[in-house]
């Protein structure tokens, strides 16, 4: 596991590599966020973002959702996947907002959490994008970089990945971490093929240690 020092190293890595890292899924208002991140799950955003444009022309508010038949919202998104449950869950949380909330996406992460296919990873992100909170939201990308590097336990749940960020990354740099390891994980320490050979961090990651070890010829047995 890695101490305090190299913790400090990598999260100075993460900013010089992806100093502008933000979220990246099209959006305009807290809203049509909510929508996006809902639609993101198991997808990837440069695929939300390619449906969204469309939908967000069609759809403006919490009513559009709630009054447009389930199988036309369906069709709407029908590219992305697990379009049929996803379109049922924003038409529950569309009216949700307008029962609970006068329309308006909440800001705090309890209420968030309270509105239909809104887990704890996407109130965090909402939150944090939108309403400017203090917030880790663990991806697949933040899980498997925190691992990799030993940061946190191969073992460890999402949830415990999160709250030992949260413990080792000062309060303020939450936000901008999440988005940082995001960035690192997509565009260079890759599920299936992480650029260990140029990485300034594989003096420290026990993951790619092991995979430039199994690289090099003369630690194979002859």
């Amino acid at each position: 596991m890695l101490n305090k020092t190299q913790i400090r190293y990598c999260l100075d890595v993460f900013k010089q590599m992806f100093p502008e890292a933000e979220c990246e899924l099209n959006h305009s208002n807290p809203f049509e966020l909510l929508v996006a991140v809902v639609l993101s799950a198991q997808a990837t955003d440069s695929l939300v973002n390619k449906v969204t444009p469309e939908l967000f022309q069609k759809y403006r508010t919490p009513i559009d959702y709630i009054e447009v038949p389930l199988e036309e919202l369906q069709n709407d998104i029908k590219r992305i996947g697990l379009y049929r449950n996803k379109a049922k869950n924003i038409k529950k949380l569309s009216q949700t907002l307008v029962d609970q909330f006068n329309g308006q996406v909440p800001p705090t992460k309890e209420e968030l959490e309270s509105l239909a296919g809104v887990g704890r990873k996407t109130a965090n992100v909402v939150a944090s994008v939108a309403f400017n909170e203090p917030a880790i939201a663990v991806d697949t990308h933040v899980e498997r970089v925190s691992k990799r590097l030993g940061i946190c336990r191969w073992k460890d749940s999402v949830l415990e990945v999160e709250k030992t960020l949260m413990r080792k990354v000062p309060k303020e740099e939450w936000s901008v971490t999440h988005h940082r390891m995001i960035f690192f994980g997509r565009y260079h320490c890759k599920a299936k093929r992480p650029n260990c050979e140029e990485c300034p961090l594989l003096v420290l990651c026990r993951e790619g240690k092991k995979r430039m070890k199994k690289q090099d010829p003369r630690d194979q047995p002859e």
